[in-house]
């Protein structure tokens, strides 16, 4: 019988680095053009992220609009929330 020697890591300082995304949920409320206009002003997506993020959103049922650490993207996930978008972080 072979012994199988396992890595164990602690949670430390660099796992604050770690990398999370803003996902988008398709609702029936917003339009294509306000959505767009949203990634655009909020997110800072070109108008043609924006175009293809909101078609994905609208035939796949979400779709994640922006990554990073989880400090960087919590007040942009607010700030879509409160433009009446559906988003969260994960």
């Amino acid at each position: 019988m072979e012994l199988v020697k396992v890595k164990v890591e602690k949670k430390n300082k660099k796992d604050l680095g770690k990398s999370y995304e803003i996902i988008l949920f398709n609702d029936d409320v917003n339009t294509f053009d306000y959505v767009i206009n949203k990634l655009v002003t909020i997110c800072g997506q070109t108008m043609e992220q924006a175009e293809q993020c909101t078609y994905i959103v609208h035939y796949s049922g979400k779709c994640s609009v922006k990554t990073g650490t989880f400090d960087k993207l919590k007040p942009i996930c607010l700030k879509l929330l409160d433009a009446g978008l559906t988003a969260e972080i994960v």
